[in-house]
């Protein structure tokens, strides 16, 4: 019984196709018959028909046909199914033979090629003697035949044919040798494939017509081969829905026989059988929760037909290729298109597969461990004559023996033997493993991590008894470190138990030591007795001793271990293992914490390291030592305590480097800081902590950071979220848990003994020359040195702050855009105690808006810090919010001569300008000097004279200034024509004389000049009285080049009498002026309307009298009449 006998055989697992023979082919000699069978075999895509094509002589010898039964009334079968018999049909009995003959319809001896033809024919019938296999004929022709009906002489020679040859039209078929071969090719394909329909049909119908003889009480078996040979041609004849009806019924039918020890194994090899043809149609109908129905019903009805207790081996090893072939069949279905999810993939049954191959493998160990005087029985009761078994499931010592009643017990005990010893030779190991990468395989595919990981750990476990050490090692590596992180300690203690002895069994130094030193940690459950062995072995390969073995290890793979320890401690040398725990337990905690998060740096910087061990028994190292990102520091944090490797396990609890278990040890390191470090953290980079003696063997514990290794994260979220109170411990001692490590610290510089007062008076004036008084006093009790001062605008603001702000040292001068908007290093000098010093900044702010300016004084002092001077550099910094706003609002506006509002001028007729001063400032202004500058297009009527020199401006005062001008023609200009520019020297009333007077420009804004043909001006008198004559003349003056018609009239007023010329019509010449004079006699007193002159412009109709109003006044104010003064009047007052 060979190790694979428990393979499906490979014809029920390839898909089933109808079988066609081609003869008369010389492919290796004839080119054509060569180019034939390649079209016919090469390049198979999908869409062809199913077809298996074999070349046979014609002359073939087909397997005989047996004699066709007449009754089964006394036939009693000897098993279900025979193992040859799918073979046959797939590979052996065609349902066709094809005769290849090369034959034209214009041969010259078309009689004796007629006859050779049908004597080739009726030989494949002679070798075909009883069976239903379709004969035809295909005649290689060269030429391109006519279309039917046309070729007379072929449609005779045809028919004559077919008679010489007995064979139907519809069996003989033409392939012309020609460019469109492969098309010939299909079309013939396609026709043999009918044919071959015919006869899986005609079989089906043959086997189905002997059920009528049969009987249910001895032809049992018959029921369930007929019903399953139905369905195996049904699916050579592709009708794959009535072969998984036939299987169905055949699967049921297999569990209605009556089971016995002498039959289970072959009704189970057939029932698994049987499911797999089930389930590999399911898939293949895409219905895969039928699949897995019919399954898990196969599993059940099955997984208690043990059979035989002594070969019960053999019950696991059937289920575990269930299950395989199952997982095969879901991941090829899975290949060709179906989707699998996380909770239902292949992985599960190659995972249960693996379950059952471990179960025949623990059987096995246990049936067959026979003595070794024991041998294999000679003849071999597994071996046949034929080689092979005659049904499928039968043993080989009592085949087609159908009696529940063992014969021959003798036999039968020897046959059992050499199964249970044949057992014995199988690699169980082997097995397992390839099902569970499987597995894993599957599980990594669907994001199962923790089922992959627990897989392979079996996996590790498997290549363990497998004696493969090495990769258990990398497979078991690979998976504690999930463990470690989700915290499964129990589990994560069984691997490492079983890496040690791998690591033990190939004396792998570095392994052992690691994985002794976590299994000694506090993530280990191993019971203290157990700690205790690994922590002597441990020691003893520190002191260059072999370990003792590990507890249930293979005999001779431990005595190949000690020759293998013995050949490393034979190597005797210095060997340093550096081992790094952040991935792993150790069983010494290491936790560092610096004493503050900063330290001056005239202040020694503290730290703590401490230690805890986990170990059953004290243990002492050797040496501790710290390293920083900074090197140099490393040299001031070592403690050593030179100890023989023979006493690290002496309970010497005074010395410093002992570390009693469960106790917290604190060691305090102190160091001072280089000056240059000022200004940079301090990281701690890493803790060594060393056991063992570095001369001979020793292992250095490697602390990333801080301390901390794989299992701290977790334990220090625990004990965030414990409300558990802690026990009260002595003063010394402190709880492991409320340590928290701080493993970096800055240096910061000394803290400095001086004050810096600054003096100024806020807001700051726009482009003022703002003064700034800073004041420095030391208090230090020596002298301070290099006195340095950066003063100006505190960098990181807007970059538009930066480029409008400037600061300078000389307030006699006005800051340019040369001057920076930061003075740095500034020398001051030195100062000694209880000195002070002054210094003056003028900052001059373009933009208003808030600014943010630092003062920042820096000297040099000398200090003493433990025992070491060192200088130190020290600073001191103050800033301030300066606002600058606008010392003054400037309205500007133009009016008429009448002080009305203009929104336009009127070219060559004066108007006024007038600038309002308004003070913002809440300091006193003084406005030193203004000035009007013109623009060319404009000019001034009198002498342009500052009105407000010297003028003091209060908070909220003004100052105002009016300025008569004219603007000559300048013809149309878009946007207006420009004023010029007024400019206002001005300073802070309280500033000193020195400080430079600021010029603050306002352009004037454009204004929009108008022509106008006719200009009137009158000349009147400021006041009239009553019943006195009011001369008034208007000036009327041609302001074009033409000449004007003037219509002139005066409307009455009630309030005045006058004589003049009340209507008239006249002409101006260009550039003249006429003059029209009028003798007002006011009536009443008061504010009078004066008589409204009205003018009429010919050439201009646009020309109103509303514009006209604009120069002439229209009202005057009238006094009442005086009286005269007499003696009397006077007398009586």
């Amino acid at each position: 019984m060979s190790p694979t006998q428990w393979d499906f055989p490979v014809e029920l697992c390839c898909r089933p196709m109808a079988f066609v023979t081609l003869t008369g082919l010389d492919v290796v000699y004839n080119a054509v018959h060569r180019a034939v069978w390649d079209a016919f075999c090469a390049n198979r895509r999908a869409d062809r028909v199913p077809i298996s094509f074999k070349v046979l002589p014609g002359d073939h010898e087909y397997p005989k046909c047996r004699p066709k039964r007449t009754s089964y009334e006394w036939y009693i079968p000897k098993g279900i199914l025979k193992t040859g018999w799918m073979n046959k049909h797939l590979n052996l009995v065609p349902a066709l033979v094809v005769v290849f003959y090369e034959l034209d319809w214009d041969e010259p001896q078309w009689k004796e090629k007629q006859s050779e033809c049908a004597t080739r024919v009726e030989i494949v019938r002679q070798s075909l003697q009883g069976r239903n296999t379709k004969v035809a004929v295909v005649l290689i022709q060269k030429k391109t035949p006519l279309p039917p009906g046309e070729d007379v002489i072929a449609s005779e020679r045809a028919a004559a044919l077919c008679n010489a040859c007995e064979l139907s039209g519809k069996s003989l078929f033409v392939l012309p040798h020609t460019d469109h071969l492969v098309g010939y090719i299909i079309r013939l394909e396609n026709a043999f494939y009918e044919h071959a329909q015919t006869y899986y049909y005609t079989e089906i119908r043959r086997v189905k017509s002997h059920k009528e003889f049969l009987n249910k009480t001895t032809h049992q078996l018959l029921f369930v081969r007929h019903q399953f040979k139905i369905a195996f041609f049904s699916e050579l004849k592709q009708d794959t829905q009535n072969a998984l009806k036939n299987y169905r019924t055949a699967y049921n039918l297999i569990h209605e026989l009556r089971a016995h020890e002498t039959n289970i194994l072959e009704i189970k090899t057939m029932a698994g059988f049987i499911n797999y043809k089930i389930c590999r149609l399911c898939f293949q109908h895409n219905t895969p929760l039928d699949a897995i129905a019919q399954f898990r019903k196969h599993i059940d009805l099955c997984k208690k037909k043990i059979g035989s207790a002594e070969l019960s081996f053999e019950h696991a090893a059937w289920m575990s290729k269930q299950f395989q072939a199952f997982g095969d069949l879901f991941d090829e279905a899975i290949k060709l298109g179906l989707t699998a999810i996380q909770t239902q993939n292949p992985g599960f049954y190659y995972q249960q597969a693996a379950y059952y191959a471990q179960e025949r493998k623990q059987l096995a160990k246990t049936l067959c461990n026979h003595e070794a005087s024991v041998i294999y029985p000679n003849p071999d009761p597994l071996q046949t004559q034929t080689g092979v078994l005659d049904f499928y499931g039968q043993r080989s010592w009592r085949q087609g023996v159908l009696s529940f009643d063992l014969s021959d017990p003798e036999k039968e005990k020897v046959g059992v033997l050499a199964i249970q010893l044949k057992e014995r030779s199988v690699v169980h190991s082997e097995i397992i493993i390839t099902l569970l990468s499987n597995a894993v395989a599957q599980f990594k595919k669907y994001k199962c991590p923790r089922m992959k990981s627990h897989l392979m750990v079996q996996m590790g476990e498997e290549y363990y008894y497998a004696k493969d050490y090495t990769k258990a090692l990398k497979l078991l590596d690979y998976v504690m470190c999930d463990y470690r992180t989700e915290g499964w300690w129990t589990l994560l203690t069984s691997i490492l138990t079983t890496a040690l002895k791998c690591s033990y069994l190939m004396a792998q130094l570095k392994d052992y030591i690691t994985y002794s030193l976590e299994l000694l940690g506090r993530a280990s459950t191993l019971k203290d007795e157990q700690k205790s062995r690994i922590e002597k072995n441990l020691i003893n390969v520190l002191m260059n001793e072999s370990p003792e073995p590990e507890p249930d290890c293979d005999i001779l793979a431990v005595k190949t271990a000690q020759k293998l320890w013995a050949d490393r401690v034979s190597l005797a040398g210095s060997s340093v293992f550096t081992i790094g725990v952040q991935d792993f337990v150790p069983f010494v905690q290491c936790k560092a914490k610096f004493h503050a998060p900063s330290f001056h740096v005239d202040v020694p910087v503290q730290f703590d390291i401490h230690l805890k061990a986990d170990c059953p028994h004290p243990i002492r190292f050797s040496k501790l030592c710290v390293s920083f990102n900074n090197q140099e520091y490393n040299q001031f944090c070592v403690i050593e305590e030179p100890s023989k490797a023979s006493e690290i396990l002496e309970n010497l609890t005074q010395e410093k480097m002992c570390l009693v278990p469960g106790k917290t040890r604190k060691f305090l390191f102190k160091f001072v800081a280089k000056t240059e470090d000022v200004g940079k953290k301090i990281e701690i980079t890493s803790v060594d902590l060393i056991l063992g003696n570095e001369t001979g063997r020793c292992v250095v514990l490697n602390w990333q950071g801080g301390g901390g290794d794989a299992a701290s994260s977790q334990e220090a979220l625990q004990a965030s979220r414990s409300f558990k109170r802690r026990p009260k411990l002595p003063d010394n001692e402190v709880h492991w848990d409320s340590i928290i490590i701080q493993a970096s610290t800055m240096i910061i510089s000394r803290v400095p003994n001086i004050s810096v007062h600054l003096l100024h008076e806020p807001p700051a004036l726009t482009n003022e020359m703002y003064c700034l008084v800073v004041t420095v006093e030391s208090h230090e009790k020596t002298q301070i040195r290099d006195v340095k001062l950066t003063a100006g605008l505190k960098p990181g603001q807007d970059a538009n702050l930066t480029q409008k702000t400037h600061v300078t040292l000389h307030g006699t001068e006005l800051c340019d855009e040369t001057c920076p908007a930061l003075l740095t290093d500034i020398p001051v000098g030195d100062l000694q105690p209880g000195q002070q010093l002054e210094k003056m900044l003028y900052v001059r702010c373009g933009t208003v808006g808030s600014r943010m300016f630092l003062v920042y004084v820096s000297y040099l002092i000398n200090s003493t810090v433990e025992e070491k001077e060192i200088v130190c550099k020290c600073h001191k910094d103050e800033t301030v919010t300066i606002e600058t706003v606008f010392p003054f609002d400037v309205a500007v506006k133009f009016v008429s001569t009448k002080f009305e509002h203009l929104e336009r001028v009127y070219a060559d007729i004066p108007f006024l300008l007038m600038t309002d001063i308004l003070s913002a400032s809440p300091w006193a202004l003084t406005i030193v000097h203004s000035e009007l500058q013109l623009a060319p297009s404009m000019t001034s009527v009198d002498q342009l004279e500052s009105q407000v020199d010297r003028v003091v401006l209060q908070t909220g005062e003004g100052a105002s200034e009016c300025f008569c001008l004219q603007c000559p023609s300048v013809g149309n200009v878009e946007g207006g024509v420009a004023t010029g520019r007024y400019i206002i020297s001005w300073k802070r009333t309280s500033a000193m004389g020195s400080v430079p007077v600021i010029s603050t420009v306002i352009t004037l804004p454009h204004v929009i000049v108008e022509n106008i043909p006719l200009h009137v001006n009158a000349d009147l008198p400021s006041f009239g009285r009553v019943r006195e004559s009011l001369p008034v003349k208007y000036h009327l003056q041609n302001k074009t080049t033409l000449v004007q018609d003037v219509e002139i009239s005066v409307e009455p007023s009630d309030a005045f009498m006058f004589s003049g010329l009340k209507q008239i019509r006249l002409r101006i010449l260009p550039g003249t002026e006429q003059e029209m004079l009028y003798n007002f006699y006011p009536l009443m007193a008061g504010y009078q309307q004066l008589p409204s002159l009205n003018i009429n412009l010919l050439r201009f109709p646009n020309f109103t009298n509303q514009l006209l109003r604009r120069f002439i006044p229209t009202s005057i104010f009238v006094k009442p009449q005086g009286r005269l003064v007499d003696e009397n009047s006077i007398a009586a007052a």
